[in-house]
């Protein structure tokens, strides 16, 4: 099953005979369940480890058009002061004006643009990623886990997804120099997501 077209333009139109009823069925507005979902990063530190954490606090929505799948959409609101890699000290540095700049920059935004279907469950999806003001595109690689009912009669999708970024290209130019050469904290990222998203009672 596919959630997207292979059209990025999103007033294709789709035969309605060649519409999977499974897939128009999920047609609806989703809110991101951040109990279940997970935002991930993973930098290089000191050339020798990665260094691993998360946001804790956030909330998205997810417009899926099952009959035009090209039409779907993904807004993600990420609050930067939810940071966590598991070192109070090395959150605060991250928190502070030598990165993400929190007090005057509190949110992390991405605005999907357009999206494409990979074969089978794996899909690309574009959209504007936004930190201390400053706006570039990024892609994201997706799996489309599926949709299910939970016990408690909620309508879920699930999506995993992974990116990479230079954090120099938002700002994010902080770092200090090895003395065996090189410098402390990498300038590429990768992201993870772990989505799950609850289908707004219509």
């Amino acid at each position: 099953m596919g959630l997207f077209s292979r059209s990025t333009t999103a007033t294709a139109t789709v035969p309605a005979a060649a519409v999977d009823p499974a897939l128009a069925a999920l047609t609806g507005t989703y809110t991101i369940d951040p109990s279940h979902s997970g935002i991930g990063f993973t930098a290089r530190h000191a050339m020798v480890t990665n260094v691993r954490g998360a946001f804790t606090e956030y909330e998205g929505t997810l417009e899926l058009d099952g009959v035009n799948p090209a039409a779907s959409s993904a807004s993600i609101d990420v609050k930067i002061a939810s940071i966590d890699t598991g070192s109070a000290d090395r959150d605060n540095h991250l928190r502070s004006a030598d990165f993400f700049d929190a007090e005057r920059s509190p949110l992390m935004t991405f605005r999907s643009t357009s999206a494409e279907a990979l074969g089978g469950t794996d899909y690309r999806i574009t959209g504007d990623l936004t930190i201390k003001g400053v706006t570039k595109p990024i892609t994201i690689d997706l799996e489309f886990n599926g949709a299910a009912k939970d016990p408690f009669g909620n309508e879920r999708v699930g999506f995993e997804g992974k990116a990479e970024l230079l954090r120099s290209e938002w700002g994010l130019t902080w770092n200090a120099a090895l003395e065996t050469g090189g410098v402390l904290v990498s300038d590429k990222i990768k992201l993870t997501f772990e989505i799950s998203a609850i289908k707004t009672a219509e």
